[in-house]
């Protein structure tokens, strides 16, 4: 899990050296303190997952961060009703950079089977996603898989990402201020 693989070393008496990126995003991806959203169903479902049989704790998320400020993976997982809205993006606006959303099951990816005037359709309207996991509810199989796909987001994404001007329109888009330089 937590080995650096194709990446050019040197190896001498007692030291070994390699690229500083490959090192914190292997560190990154092993160490992702998960802040869990949930509303309904999904949360059940999310619930299985971190218990024995299926062992989030493997994947270095042994301790669930209720506080958005500890926390670097936000796990949506329900529907989410448009008065919830924005109290979701003002968590996501306290969480600390690098940050990554995983939207977990057809009501948080799109509203699901309840198209009505107060469920949001979808929570990419308030805030970016970067891994959707479907299904009603999903199997904890598919949201392991959706959270393999974050950790492999988080030690291949460059350092610099999140200083780039592509990343600071996306936030625009979201009326999301980035206060980095």
């Amino acid at each position: 899990m937590g080995k650096i693989e194709d990446v050019p070393t040197v190896n001498g008496e007692g030291f070994q050296l390699t690229v500083l990126d490959k090192v914190i995003g292997a560190a990154r991806a092993n160490s992702l303190w998960p802040l869990p959203f949930a509303t309904s169903c999904c949360g059940i479902e999310y619930m299985a997952t971190m218990g024995s049989n299926y062992d989030l704790a493997r994947f270095g998320m042994e301790r669930m961060s209720f506080s958005p400020r500890q926390a670097d993976l936000l796990i949506v997982a329900g529907t989410i009703s448009k008065k919830l809205a924005p109290v979701l993006k003002q968590v996501y606006e306290q969480m600390a950079e690098p940050k990554w959303v995983l939207s977990v099951g057809a009501c948080a990816s799109s509203g699901g089977i309840f198209d009505t005037y107060s469920v949001l359709q979808g929570i990419d309207r308030v805030i970016p996603v970067d891994v959707y996991v479907p299904g009603c509810p999903p199997r904890p199989e598919q949201i392991i898989d959706g959270i393999m796909k974050i950790q492999e987001m988080a030690k291949t994404e460059s350092l610099r990402r999140r200083y780039s001007d592509e990343y600071k329109s996306l936030m625009s888009n979201y009326n999301i201020e980035s206060d980095e330089q």
